[in-house]
């Protein structure tokens, strides 16, 4: 059969992930998803999710999302521009815009989808699209489906940027990509000179702010409004599936023009479902909690300043930054599985990342911190990694 040698050839390639320490496997969670959670080893605390305001559990969007399937239903079975448009759609495309002091705003199942969707439908051949190195794969992947000319700068080295721009001067247009946060590294790219250099080179500028919105920012509205630049940004595309509830769902914000082609042409968006009634009234309620609810971000920052400096002064190497996101730097792929192993015995869920997901070499134990997690919880992760830490002779 035709199968056979695929089959032998994936067994292999299997049989090496596994000997390199680098194979995936999946947690099983039996509870909504929250500061603790039961899965297939028992209970444990979780430092490895999104769920940066802790709504992923919330009652409040629980009631509205139940008072939504009444209304609205479970799903739409249509893409929008056929059958799949409801009045909860626009409004909250609305408020999004609002929130965000946009243009105009597009609804996507995914934030995947919409980078997927973002370059191939605004640039071509004549163009160029210069790109972080550290991007997520969703905008490299966005990136490789356009045929405009591809350029990678340096992670946040503007002179490298700089150079890509000038090597592209004789494009139509041109696009710098770059995450808000880089989700591996939890730092910030450098927005106010990425867009000094787009202005001075007349270029526009893409954010995917994923790992910002919602908590970063006075606001809350990310990393362009944390760092004073947001009015000077294109577009911007985001998640839902972080701390605006949790769920699923992505969106992009900006210019009236960049949205209107992207209705019309992005093929993300017209052969997909839409977003199912209920994650939209769930996104919408939390979208309301926070806006009125500031405490929910303080918070957050607090549980960060505080287990970043307790890890700090333990002797783990961890990437400097202020984000929730905190990777623990170990370096070596088995050693790294090593210490999450013995973490995650003590009732800790951590995850080891490795390569491909990071590069080899650069393995970490990425953990994230939410405002549901409480003082007690997080001092309690800090002694299991202290413990783990210093019998794997990391520390």
């Amino acid at each position: 059969m035709a199968y056979t040698a695929m089959k032998e050839f994936l067994q292999d390639e299997l049989d090496g992930i596994r000997d390199s320490g680098l194979y995936k496997n999946e947690k099983i969670i039996r509870t909504p998803q929250g500061a603790e959670v039961d899965t297939s080893s028992g209970h444990e605390i979780i430092m490895c999710a999104n769920n940066y305001l802790g709504l992923a559990d919330s009652a409040e969007i629980e009631d509205a999302v139940a008072d939504g399937l009444k209304t609205h239903g479970f799903g739409m079975a249509s893409v929008r521009f056929i059958c799949g448009t409801q009045d909860i759609h626009k409004e909250l495309e609305e408020k999004i815009t609002a929130w965000f002091g946009t243009d105009a705003t597009i609804l996507y199942s995914s934030c995947f989808d919409a980078n997927t969707g973002l370059f191939e439908t605004l640039l071509g051949p004549e163009d160029t699209i210069i790109s972080d190195a550290l991007n997520h794969a969703s905008i490299i992947d966005g990136v490789r489906l356009c045929k405009a000319t591809r350029k990678v700068y340096k992670h946040n080295n503007m002179n490298d940027l700089e150079e890509k721009l000038k090597e592209s001067r004789d494009s139509r247009f041109r696009m710098i990509a770059t995450d808000g946060v880089f989700s591996m590294q939890g730092d910030e790219a450098d927005l106010v000179n990425i867009c000094d250099l787009a202005d001075k080179y007349d270029a526009l500028v893409m954010v995917d702010d994923s790992h910002a919105t919602g908590f970063l920012g006075p606001t809350g509205r990310g990393t362009p409004e944390k760092q004073g630049v947001l009015e000077r940004i294109d577009v911007i595309t985001s998640t839902m599936g972080k701390a605006l509830g949790g769920a699923s769902g992505g969106f992009t914000t900006g210019k009236q023009e960049i949205v209107d082609i992207l209705r019309q042409r992005s093929r993300p968006y017209l052969f997909s479902n839409t977003i199912a009634p209920p994650v939209v009234v769930g996104t919408t309620k939390a979208l309301e909690i926070i806006q009125t609810r500031p405490a929910l971000r303080e918070t957050l920052h607090e549980n960060t300043r505080h287990f970043r400096n307790q890890m700090n002064e333990l002797g783990f190497n961890i990437i400097a930054g202020d984000h929730p996101i905190v990777p623990i730097m170990i370096g070596d792929e088995k050693k790294n599985v090593a210490l999450a192993n013995a973490v995650n015995a003590q009732g800790v869920f951590v995850v080891a990342f490795s390569f491909p997901v990071v590069p080899r070499g650069e393995a970490r134990i990425r953990v994230q911190m939410s405002a549901a997690h409480s003082r007690d919880q997080l001092d309690y992760a800090i002694s299991v990694f202290k413990q783990a830490g210093e019998e794997q002779g990391i520390i």
